[in-house]
């Protein structure tokens, strides 16, 4: 951030909600070993460490932290800041990323657990694209890192496919639900 100049940030904050998954208090190898063994027949979404977090707590973190940036960018925007212009700037750990990501773009449980974590380092962009006719804006992915993640393109997500096979409502025993 020293390159940047001082006039052009808007704020600069340390993030507790963004902090990686606290995996508990691990002493010994061997239960270490145990709990990940463990998770991988769970998932890393909806396992929870003794002591510590699941996927699922940091995605609930996560969402917080979503609304907050919301709140500061209606705030920037009422003192007159143009968004237009606006870069953030998130550094996070690769799982909190991606459950960032997950709940972002609204990918499925199942979507996440096939995604990966960035190289450590990594830069990953969400690139702003506005509709020339409707004003409407949108953030998309960018493709590099949506691979390299093994992210789904938007058109690709799970929760559209209901869309293209209405059958899937069929494999439903709707008078089982109560």
């Amino acid at each position: 951030l020293m390159e940047v100049e001082r006039g052009r940030v808007l704020g600069l904050r340390e993030e507790p909600r963004i902090s990686e998954q606290q995996f508990g208090n691990f002493q010994d190898l061997e239960r270490v070993r145990d709990a990940k063994a463990e998770r991988s027949q769970y998932g890393r979404f909806y396992y929870r460490f003794e002591n510590g977090e699941s996927g699922f707590d940091v995605y609930s973190r996560v969402t917080t932290f979503i609304a907050t940036i919301h709140r500061d960018c209606e705030q920037w925007k009422s003192e007159g800041h143009d968004l237009d212009r606006l870069t953030l700037c998130i550094v996070t750990h690769g799982l909190t990323l991606r459950l960032f990501l997950m709940r972002w773009f609204q990918y499925t449980v199942a979507e996440f657990e096939e995604s990966y974590n960035p190289d450590n380092g990594a830069v990953v962009v969400l690139e702003r694209r506005t509709n020339g006719e409707t004003g409407v804006q949108w953030y998309e992915l960018e493709v590099g890192a949506m691979g390299a993640l093994r992210l789904p393109r938007f058109e690709d997500q799970s929760r559209f496919r209901i869309l293209d096979d209405l059958n899937l409502l069929d494999d439903t025993d709707w008078d089982g639900i109560e």
